[in-house]
């Protein structure tokens, strides 16, 4: 088996393999970092690569399976970490020339620590736009996370580095976080599985400034990987006063239990967004493959509205207190477009965040009453395929920020009901598009399992430079 084999396995295989002994972590480590060093400076995934660090944790890997004491479901998984996340020994710039020396960390960020204890080869970490405050990755610090299909367009964000690496083989599973779609709106662009669980499923420490918005997740190149990284990730733990118990769930049993029964709801556009029509079609054919497969499908308008008068307020305040917290003398190092969040969130009064407050339950309420009457909601998850990389809004569109070409997104971070997003096809211009399923709060598995559903139906094509590599 050629290296390039093994990165372009998913954890799950690769764990078998190293189970038969027909591959070792070490062989998957060198894999993983070889195709780091072949596409990266073309792709921009990766802010920090430590392949000693790496080849050292896959050589513990590699002795524990032969002497057939595995630590955990992903030992020996090459894995990356987005750089927003604290990892014990590495900085954390989260794409920011105002943490220029700040201390490395001391220990692990929640995820990491159940990762890393789970025996995972991390192997650096992804890029991000400063603080992850946009929805593409591009930061002050000259990165710029590119598309996998097409390496002019954005990959979106902003967990924008993470997307790429899964898409192109430089890991199998990547820690994402998710505070209006960073999750979501990075892995629809690039042709790859994310969910953005229940919120408090997966434990988050330090806290996020843009608050109970954010949650972090799995982002991988199939739904097994997804559930089999969630099953590791999720769980409590005392530095995060919102995570929620532990419930010793498997995120992998019952994943291809399929969706007869399941009343879905088809929502093309939440009754008000304007979808691309190749989007548009793509995602119709995903739900119509839902519906032969015994799904009881019924097109539906949530009744929800543009959620951008509830949702810019809280993310505004958010990026207030980024800057806030900052020495007086860093903030004009701050991205501009950062900057101007930040001043609108500066103005903002207790009561207007109130009112957003209150907005928001009502809102989130009336998402959970339409999980009386269905299981899923289907929805795309962006409205366009890629546009240019290092813009924050399509060029030509009138639009002038990120949350007007996100409208699937950031309404299910305010309700923070589990929602993933799947492949389900390419643009005319050869740019993947992603379906997104929402479940009711806590119903995780049920959401993969109408994901794995979709994937099952929809193969999706491979980044064309991986067929480039010899």
């Amino acid at each position: 088996m050629t290296s390039t084999d093994l990165a372009d396995l998913s954890a799950t295989d690769l764990v078998r393999l190293f189970r038969q002994k027909a591959a070792s972590p070490v062989e998957a480590a060198r894999a993983c970092l070889d195709r780091i060093d072949r596409l990266d400076a073309q792709f921009g995934a990766f802010c920090l690569v430590d392949p000693e660090g790496a080849l050292a944790s896959a050589r513990a890997a590699e002795a524990r399976w032969q002497a057939g004491t595995p630590v955990g479901p992903v030992d020996g998984v090459p894995t990356s970490i987005k750089d927003l996340h604290v990892v014990k020994g590495w900085p954390t710039r989260r794409g920011s020339r105002t943490t220029e020396g700040d201390p490395v960390g001391a220990e692990d960020a929640p995820a990491v620590g159940r990762l890393r204890a789970g025996g995972a080869v991390l192997l650096g970490k992804t890029t991000t736009p400063e603080f992850g405050w946009k929805g593409v990755t591009d930061n002050p610090l000259g990165e710029v996370a590119r598309n996998p299909y097409d390496p002019s367009r954005t990959a979106g964000g902003s967990s924008g580095g993470a997307a790429v690496a899964a898409a192109l083989g430089m890991g199998a599973l990547h820690i994402g976080s998710d505070g209006g779609g960073s999750i979501r709106i990075p892995s629809g662009f690039s042709g790859i599985v994310g969910i953005k669980a229940t919120f408090g499923r997966v434990a988050a420490w330090p806290a996020s400034m843009f608050g109970t918005l954010s949650h972090v997740g799995p982002m991988t190149r199939t739904v097994a990987d997804t559930a089999l990284m969630l099953t590791v990730i999720a769980g409590f733990d005392s530095r995060d006063w919102l995570a929620l118990p532990d419930d010793g769930t498997d995120y992998r049993i019952g994943l291809d239990g399929g969706v007869r029964g399941l009343r879905i709801a088809f929502s093309p556009d939440l009754g008000h967004a304007r979808v691309d029509p190749a989007v548009a079609a793509a995602v119709a054919a995903a739900v119509q493959a839902l519906a032969e497969q015994g799904a009881v499908v019924e097109t539906v308008d949530p009744g929800i509205g543009p959620c951008s008068d509830i949702f810019d307020p809280i993310w505004f305040a958010g990026a207030a207190a980024i800057l806030d917290a900052m020495p007086a003398d860093k903030r004009g190092l701050v991205d501009p477009g950062m900057q101007r969040l930040a001043a609108r969130g500066a103005v903002l009064s207790s009561i207007e965040l109130q009112r957003a407050a209150k907005a928001r339950a009502e809102m989130a309420i009336r998402l959970q009453r339409l999980h009386d009457r269905y299981d899923i909601l289907v929805t795309p998850t962006l409205p366009i395929g890629a546009f240019a990389a290092g813009r924050e809004v399509p060029e030509g569109s009138g639009m002038a920020e990120w949350m007007e070409w996100t409208p699937f997104s950031y309404p299910f971070n305010l309700s923070q009901q589990p929602a993933a997003t799947v492949p389900c096809g390419l643009t005319p211009d050869g740019l993947p598009i992603g379906v997104q399923l929402v479940g009711a709060k806590y119903a995780d598995a049920l959401v993969l399992r109408a994901a794995r559903a979709v994937e099952a139906a929809v193969p999706m094509p491979r980044p064309p430079v991986l067929a480039k590599l010899g």
